[in-house]
């Protein structure tokens, strides 16, 4: 093992880097314009955004190895995780919360209104960011929550330092996601599954197998290029999914129930009064309290962003003055409800349906009536909320693992306002690159395609039938998650619901199998499960971006 003087294991909040060091400051920058670009190719190109926190890690530690003393400093873990922070809130900001967004009024017509997009927008994201901070290692949001890419992140950057069984834990790991991810198994849901919660990965994993089940009309699926058919014309010969409303809106209601309870549950917990020797203060680095005062400013910041960025786009003039408040809002409502609803999501599993749960928020506004713009507007600002909290919180969950796991308060306090100054700074990079570069995409017509999925979806208008589907499935999505109390089973499920699909789903149940079977035979086999299913969910990642990244090259 190196001197923990020069690798950082084990300082104290003084001896901690600072986010704006000129040396972090200058490469911080350089990863981050790098995690801007691929963001946005890729993004539009495959509607995905990759992970591109151990990428920015990876490239910390390989220039840590170049014998000059400036490069020397970048063996300290923490400016490892500083870098990976900064790449990493750049990546997603760019792509998810302004790329995607800004591209929706451009789509329906309104090109003039992209630059006030853009900075409503990204307004949203550093509110996103600050609730998260505030919120981060609290009862609703404990530090020690799974947070699955955060511990694969931490443990790959402790294995190169630490060396011996972890590291080979996490080569075998990383081994194992890379190979299966070529072959077409999703890896990182697998890894996911051997450290994430048990009973919401279940829900995560029924719900990917039904809507599997229910879109292909068959139980089969693909490996290595090959179909594996087993039972066909389930539903009877003819069947299309897309032909059935009431199916159609099923991964949606159940989403909206279970959101409704799960806010329900949000509220409670909020609301409830702690005292002695056992109140949130004492168990975590964050209160509720603290938590309340986020939520309580994280609204009014969202609804006065929502006022601005709705006067801007000429709102005002579509709707009477009483619509208009109300549009207000329900977009500050539907921006707070959504990282809420994500930022669960991502912590039990990994996955969080930001695109989903704005879409959702979106159907609920047809219903109430807004006029199109304004709906375009309300999807993009709902959809920059969420991403960025569940990032952020990923990246927070590497910096804990990294800083000792609370054990020393004072620097897990020191090292996350570190962490969120350089997540700020990766947002302003990711400004800079989406307003230089956004009309380049757009010139050539390529939009994200979920923003055309929100154009659409407000083309086609709703109706009572829609309305009446939501309410039904909305019934079981309620129940569902009230059953499961705070282990949030029916957010998981419907996640399962809305992104999921059969191979994704018998996966996780599969390796949820192994689990119970090797934790059974030996408990300790616990932590060597989470060695692997962190090196899966890294190798899965890095296959993932690498390959990307690669295809863009030889598309160009």
């Amino acid at each position: 093992m190196e001197d923990k003087n020069l690798t950082g294991l084990g300082i104290t909040a003084k001896e901690h880097p600072r986010w704006y060091e000129p040396a972090s400051l200058i490469f911080a920058t350089i990863m981050c314009v790098l995690g801007a670009i691929i963001g946005m190719e890729l993004i539009v190109a495959t509607g995905t955004t990759p992970n591109t926190s151990l990428v920015g890690a990876l490239f910390a530690i390989v220039f840590s190895r170049i014998p000059l003393s400036v490069c020397k400093k970048f063996r300290n873990i923490h400016r490892q995780n500083l870098i990976q922070t900064s790449i990493s809130g750049a990546t997603f900001s760019v792509a998810n919360c302004m790329l995607l967004t800004i591209g929706i009024p451009v789509v329906m017509g309104y090109p003039e209104l992209m630059v006030p997009m853009l900075i409503g927008c990204t307004l949203a994201t550093v509110i996103d960011a600050s609730i998260l901070y505030r919120c981060f290692d609290t009862p609703m949001f404990p530090a020690e929550g799974a947070w699955p890419p955060g511990v694969a992140c931490a443990e790959t950057l402790l294995a190169v330092i630490e060396k011996g069984k972890k590291a080979f834990g996490i080569i075998i790991g990383m081994v194992m996601g890379a190979v299966g991810k070529a072959a077409g198994i999703p890896m990182d849901l697998l890894g996911v599954s051997w450290f994430g919660n048990f009973w919401a990965m279940m829900a995560l994993g029924i719900g990917s197998i039904i809507i599997g089940i229910i879109k292909t009309n068959a139980f089969s699926f693909s490996l290595f290029g090959f179909s594996f058919d087993f039972v066909g014309n389930i539903f009877g010969e003819g069947f299309v999914y897309s032909d059935y409303i009431s199916l159609n809106y099923l991964p949606h209601g159940i989403m909206v129930g279970a959101g409704i309870v799960s806010l329900i549950q949000c509220g409670i917990m909020l609301t409830k009064k702690s005292g002695g020797d056992s109140s949130a203060a004492s168990q975590f680095t964050s209160s509720m309290k603290n938590m309340k005062g986020a939520m309580g400013i994280g609204f009014g910041a969202y609804a006065l962003v929502a006022l601005v960025l709705a006067l801007v786009c000429g709102l005002l003039t579509d709707m009477s003055i009483p619509m208009f408040i109300l549009w207000v809002l329900f977009a500050a409502f539907a921006a707070l409800a959504s990282e809420l609803i994500v930022g669960i999501s991502a912590m039990h599993s990994g996955w969080f349906p930001g695109f989903a749960t704005a879409l959702i928020f979106l159907i609920v506004g047809m219903l109430i009536g807004f006029p199109p713009l304004a709906l375009g507007i309300l999807a993009g600002y709902t959809a920059a909320t969420g991403p960025c909290f569940s990032d952020m919180a990923y990246d927070l969950k590497c910096g804990y693992i990294l800083r000792g796991e609370g054990k020393d308060p004072e620097l897990e306090k020191f090292g996350r306002k570190q962490q969120f100054s350089a997540e700020l700074f990766g947002f302003a990079v990711a400004f800079v690159m989406a307003l230089l570069f956004a009309n380049k995409y757009f010139d050539q017509g390529l939009f994200v395609a979920v923003s055309n999925t929100y154009k659409s979806t407000i083309e086609a208008g709703t109706s009572a039938e829609v309305a009446k589907w939501l309410v039904i499935w909305a019934i079981p999505g309620a129940v569902i998650q009230w059953l499961g109390g705070h282990k949030q089973i029916g957010i998981l499920f419907a996640t399962g619901l809305l992104v999921g699909s059969t191979i994704n789903g018998i996966t996780i149940l599969v390796a949820l199998l192994i689990r119970y079977i090797a934790v059974k035979r030996n408990p300790e086999n616990e932590a060597t499960l989470t060695i692997l299913g962190a090196g899966a969910l890294a190798g899965s990642a890095l296959y993932s971006f690498f390959t990307a990244t690669l295809g863009l090259v030889k598309k160009d």
